[in-house]
C-alpha cells in the first residue's frame, strides 16, 4: 500500500509542480479544466461502461450504494451539528459540511483501489460514486450549498438537469442494462473501453494536483477544519466499516469500500462553493490538508483492514 500511495503522490505532485511552474505561461486552472473535461466527457464514461458491464451486480451493489449514502449523510449531519454548536457563520458552515461529507472517491479513490486490489476494484469505486455519492452531491449537496450560500439558486428542475447532464451516469445506466440483460461485450468494444479507461487514473491524479490550492488560513480557520478532517478521514470510514459488517457485505469488498469512505475531501466541491457563495478558502484548505493527511491515513486503514 505504501508503494501505491507513493506512486499516487508522485502524480499528484506532478500536478502541483505544473500549477506552480506554469509551463509556457499557461494558466494552470485552464490546464486542469482541459484534463478534467477529457476525463469527464470521454474517458470516465468509457471506464464506467466497461467496468460495470463486466462487474457482477447483485445485492452487494445495493449494499455498496447504501453504505456510501449512509456515510455521506451521517458525515453531513455530524458536520452540521458541530458547526451549529460552534456558531460558525453560514457560508463557512456550508463549505465545511460539504468538505466533511463528500470524499474524493473517483479522482483519488478509483486509482488507489485499482492499484491496490486490481482492475476488478474499479467497479467498487464506480458503484460507490455513481450509485450514491454523485446523486447525493447533485441533490442534497446543492440544496445544502443553496441554504448556506450567499448567491445562486437551485430549484427541482435545475437539480434534475444537473443529474441528467452527467455523462458517467448515463454510461452507468447503459452498463447496468447490458449487464443485467446478459449481453456480452464484443472483443473490439471491450478492448477500446479498456484502452480509454486505462488513461483515467494518471490524468485524474495530475488534475487533482493541479486543483489543490492553499488560499492562506488563519489559526481560527484551521481549528475549524480539524473536525472536518476527523470526520472525513476517521469517523466516516469507521461508520461504514461497522455498517458493512452489520449488513453482511462480501468480505472481499470490505476493504475497498472502507477505503473509499476514508478518502479525502473532493476537489469538485470548490466549484459548488464558488457557484453558491460559500467559503471557498475554507473548503480549499480542507481539501489540501485532507489530501496530504490521507497519504498517511490510507495506508493505516489498509493495514487495519488487511
Amino acid at each position: 500500500m505504501l508503494e501505491v500511495i507513493a506512486q499516487m503522490g508522485v502524480l499528484i505532485g506532478a500536478g502541483i509542480v505544473l500549477r506552480l511552474a506554469r509551463p509556457g505561461g499557461r494558466d494552470p486552472e485552464l490546464l486542469r479544466r482541459g484534463l478534467a473535461d477529457i476525463v469527464y466527457y470521454l474517458l470516465l464514461p468509457a471506464l464506467v461502461l466497461g467496468a460495470l458491464w463486466r462487474t457482477e451486480l447483485g445485492w452487494d451493489s445495493v449494499r455498496i450504494a447504501w453504505l456510501a449514502a449512509a456515510g455521506v449523510l451521517a458525515a453531513l449531519w455530524l458536520a452540521g451539528v458541530g458547526c451549529r454548536v460552534c456558531r460558525v457563520e453560514a457560508p463557512t458552515r456550508g463549505a465545511l459540511m460539504l468538505a466533511a461529507a463528500f470524499p474524493n472517491v473517483t479522482y483519488l479513490g478509483l486509482p488507489v483501489l485499482e492499484a491496490t486490489f486490481g482492475p476488478w476494484a474499479r467497479g467498487v469505486a464506480i458503484q460507490y460514486d455513481l450509485f450514491a455519492c454523485t446523486p447525493l452531491l447533485l441533490t442534497v449537496g446543492i440544496l445544502t450549498a443553496r441554504k448556506y450560500g450567499t448567491v445562486g439558486d437551485a430549484d427541482a428542475a435545475g437539480i434534475g438537469r444537473a443529474l441528467v447532464q452527467v455523462p458517467a451516469l448515463w454510461a452507468a445506466l447503459l452498463a447496468v442494462v447490458l449487464n443485467r440483460s446478459g449481453v456480452p461485450a464484443p472483443v473490439v468494444v471491450d478492448s477500446l473501453l479498456r484502452l480509454l479507461g486505462n488513461a483515467v487514473a494518471p490524468l485524474m491524479l495530475i488534475a487533482l494536483g493541479l486543483g489543490l490550492r492553499w488560499l492562506g488560513s488563519e489559526p481560527r480557520q484551521l481549528l475549524r477544519i480539524v473536525p472536518v478532517l476527523a470526520i472525513q478521514l476517521v469517523l466516516m470510514p469507521l461508520l461504514v466499516w461497522g455498517l458493512a459488517l452489520a449488513t453482511g457485505l462480501d468480505s472481499r469488498l470490505l476493504a475497498p469500500v472502507v477505503l473509499e469512505a476514508a478518502m479525502p475531501s473532493m476537489v469538485l466541491g470548490m466549484v459548488i462553493c464558488d457557484r453558491y457563495g460559500l467559503d471557498t478558502s475554507s473548503y480549499a484548505t480542507a481539501v489540501t490538508l485532507s489530501t496530504v493527511l490521507s497519504m498517511l491515513t490510507l495506508p493505516l486503514w489498509y493495514r487495519i483492514l488487511a
